[in-house]
């Protein structure tokens, strides 16, 4: 290390420790502002080039010693009671922690640790004003989706089973957290943003939540009141919008050098239910809408369910083409899609990015679960919400189905550029 790296590093530390300390000024406390950051930063990256030649126990010294003083400047301001937490104290210590990092770490961890720092300590009133909405359920959310997602995923089995060889634990509770982190980011921003967002939020939270779920919500608060059919509808469209958006996300995650190529189909399908959305709510107009209660996604049962209904379409798709070939794929794409997209999604994803479906047969599957699903929607909504509702969706949906349908017959094969190995009967319609 030259010395022009050793002054561009403490420079760095006493620039970052300016930046936290310039936060600490702001708020008004007396134990370390503007000026004791930097010096303490510095003090750190000093200790770190000291214990180069004289071993790391300066760096230990040099951390009680900041430790001290701290403890020093906490009892001679005790009874200004400016500060009863100890915010300040650790940050202080972490910046000295810092400063010694940069002189032999990598300077963009330290960069982004000391911004996040900085950040962290300014957003308080709002972190306080938050937890102040969060409600014993919440917390329950939280701890179930840790359940599920850090302790159950990584002591489960890498390894395939059962016949065809589809059927991998680790793989399978993978794609649930991937789903229940999605429907669960969707739950936070509906707690936070409460029951007054406008027609765009209600139908994005919807649809990254569950669209079917949302249609049937607000077909039963139109049941009754025919008025707010309109608004309804709007909700309700722009729901299976979100929804298809997350289907591409998370066949983009799976399988991400397929989806430029089945993304294409997909797009243009998504394109005419953006379309849709935006014309039937330009006709209704801004008007707020009250969300319905959402459920928590995370719970364990919710979870189980999902991961047998992934674990048997992937089955049930492979077993399908051994025994009926292409046909029986669709169908089965068309009975899970009525309800959750989801699953034959994740399913036909995996299959593409193991080699064992082509990627003519992929994009077609997925489409055809989705027109299935808009088909149960629309059916759902008439019978639910009754003739004013079920109307109006079966003219968008109506819409949207031509389209989908057009594209299975008209759209013309896809090229695989990459060898697929697929099993008996895999063949284009």
């Amino acid at each position: 290390m030259d010395s022009l790296d050793i002054f561009q590093r403490l420079g760095l530390g006493a620039a970052l420790g300016l930046l936290v300390g310039l936060q600490r000024e702001y708020t008004g406390t007396s134990l370390a502002g503007i000026r004791t950051f930097p010096m303490v930063t510095l003090l750190g990256g000093f200790c770190a080039l000291l214990s180069i030649t004289h071993g790391g126990w300066i760096i230990a010294v040099g951390l009680l010693c900041v430790g001290v003083a701290l403890l020093a400047g906490k009892f001679l301001q005790r009874s200004e009671q400016q500060d009863a937490g100890i915010a300040t104290e650790i940050a202080v210590l972490l910046m000295f922690v810092l400063g010694a990092y940069l002189i032999q770490g990598i300077t963009e961890v330290a960069v982004v640790a000391a911004g996040a720092l900085a950040v962290l300590m300014h957003l308080k009133p709002q972190m306080h004003a938050m937890l102040k909405r969060v409600e014993v359920n919440d917390i329950k959310a939280v701890m179930q989706f840790v359940l599920i997602s850090l302790v159950i995923l990584p002591v489960l089995p890498d390894k395939a089973y059962g016949p065809y060889q589809v059927m991998n634990p680790q793989n399978i509770w993978l794609m649930v957290v991937l789903i229940v982190g999605v429907q669960f980011a969707a739950y936070l921003l509906y707690r936070w943003f409460g029951q007054g967002p406008g027609m765009l939020l209600g139908g994005a939270l919807g649809g990254m939540v569950s669209s079917t779920a949302t249609t049937l919500a607000y077909a039963r608060q139109v049941n009754g009141a025919p008025e707010v059919a309109p608004l309804a509808a709007t909700v309700i469209m722009l729901a299976s919008t979100v929804s298809l958006v997350r289907v591409l996300v998370v066949a983009a995650f799976v399988a991400p050098t397929a989806i430029a190529v089945i993304g294409i189909p997909l797009g243009i399908m998504l394109t005419v239910l953006i379309v849709l959305s935006l014309t039937q709510a330009l006709l209704v107009g801004r008007a707020p809408v009250h969300l319905p209660p959402a459920g928590n996604p995370a719970k364990l049962k919710s979870a189980l369910i999902f991961a047998a209904l992934y674990a048997v379409v992937p089955l049930a798709i492979a077993a399908s083409n051994d025994w009926f070939g292409v046909i029986g794929i669709y169908v089965v794409a068309m009975i899970s899609g009525l309800m959750n997209m989801d699953a034959v999604t994740l399913s036909t994803t995996r299959m593409v990015s193991q080699h064992l479906l082509e990627y003519d047969i992929a994009w077609r599957v997925i489409l055809v679960a989705a027109l299935a699903n808009l088909v149960f929607k629309a059916i759902a909504a008439y019978v639910v919400g009754g003739a004013v509702l079920g109307r109006r969706l079966l003219i968008l949906f109506g819409v949207a189905l031509a389209v989908g349908v057009a594209l299975l017959v008209f759209w013309p094969p896809v090229v695989t550029p990459t060898p697929m190995m697929p099993g008996p009967g895999i063949t284009p319609p």
